[in-house]
């Protein structure tokens, strides 16, 4: 496009391309930096944190026919971000007491393996699992309630578990209410059947053939290969449990 220039020519400069980009930049309004929001400084377990001077902790007590007197499980929780939204206890030490010396050598060891896997940080819940895996080759036990313990290692392990679920380190899923009124039949049914015909309402505490036993299931229930609890029991020749609701027919 030509253009006509009627008047005269006094100077001229050559106009660059980023000469043109300048006064284009400089009538845009310049948009303000957005602020990064302020992040908690939040602590997480690993080794380098130091015990301080007061723990909080719980005690449990392990009563195993293997042993001649009780052992006394206390695990001491370290809180991280007190006060804060951020705050939560994690294991960081345990220790294992008893009058029963014979052990003394590898209840040591263990309590010092586990306290330092403690501190260690990170994911520490394997450490259940692995020590509920252990088994005794002169054979378990079943403890009050009914389920298995294979090995007094296996029942520390338990006792850990139990503490990690307490202070929310593992949650343990629900059962859901069609697998609760599924259980509730389950048991009312085969506790109708073990009950002799017109002996129902003159059932006394020594007489009916479904009266629970301590453990709150009927005797004669053997043990679940998934709960480990001696609630297995014989429904239309199908193997039920009636604390956990598996059933080998599906």
């Amino acid at each position: 496009m030509a253009i006509k220039i009627e008047k005269k020519i006094k100077g001229y400069a050559v106009v660059k391309p980023e000469d043109k980009a300048a006064p284009a930049a400089a009538s845009t309004p310049a948009v303000p930096e957005k602020k990064e929001a302020p992040k908690a400084e939040v602590i997480q377990m690993h080794e380098s944190v130091e015990r301080p001077e007061q723990l909080v902790g719980e005690t449990y007590k392990i009563k195993s026919p293997l042993f001649e007197h009780a052992l006394y499980v206390t695990i001491n929780d370290i809180v991280l971000n007190a006060g804060t939204a951020h705050e939560q206890r994690r294991p960081f030490e345990i220790f294992i007491n008893s009058k029963n010396m014979d052990h003394f050598q590898w209840i040591v060891a263990l309590t010092r393996i586990i306290s330092a896997v403690f501190r260690k940080g990170g994911d520490v819940t394997f450490l259940a699992e692995e020590m509920k895996a252990v088994f005794d080759p002169r054979g378990g036990y079943f403890k009050a309630g009914g389920v298995y313990m294979p090995s007094i290692v296996a029942e520390i392990g338990a006792v850990i578990e139990q503490h990690m679920k307490h202070i929310g380190l593992i949650v343990d899923p629900e059962m859901d209410e069609a697998t609760k009124r599924l259980i509730a039949e389950k048991r009312a049914a085969y506790e109708q059947a073990s009950t002799p015909v017109g002996a129902a309402s003159a059932a006394t505490p020594s007489s009916g053939n479904a009266e629970p036993t301590a453990s709150g299931f009927p005797p004669g229930a053997t043990m679940c290969a998934k709960c480990n609890t001696q609630a297995l029991v014989l429904m239309d020749g199908c193997q039920t449990c009636l604390n956990c609701g598996y059933s080998k027919c599906g």
